[in-house]
């Protein structure tokens, strides 16, 4: 997945969400070796300072761990994996019946509209 980073939200944010749905999605699985800061930063077109705070955050929840000569790591607890993906799905499916409120439908219509569209 390409890193599609805008101006309109700070980059380091953009860059911790990009690294999470890697890792959610499986690019990245348990246990897996992340490339290293200036390679990612290179990858990304930004800083490497920028992609530095990106990770260090990314550490601070645990989702990655640092091993001193080693490098930088996706945590192999599975369960906190799972959990980043359902509260993601949640987000996405919050703003989205947002979205769908603002263009005045109701939610019979919105599951409506739903099962038509997942149907074809």
């Amino acid at each position: 997945m390409p890193w599609n980073l805008n101006s309109d939200r700070p980059i380091f944010i953009q860059l911790i969400e990009k690294i999470q749905i890697d890792i959610i999605s499986g690019q990245y699985a348990p246990g897996d070796k992340l490339p290293s800061v200036r390679e990612l930063a290179q990858k990304a077109s930004v800083n490497p300072n920028t992609m530095q705070k990106a990770l260090a955050e990314l550490e601070r929840t645990g989702l990655v761990y640092s091993q001193r000569t080693s490098g930088r790591f996706i945590t192999e607890d599975i369960g906190m994996i799972e959990q980043l993906k359902t509260t993601l799905a949640k987000e996405v499916i919050t703003e989205f019946l947002e979205d769908m409120r603002k263009i005045g439908y109701e939610k019979k219509e919105i599951l409506s509209l739903l099962e038509e569209t997942m149907e074809s």
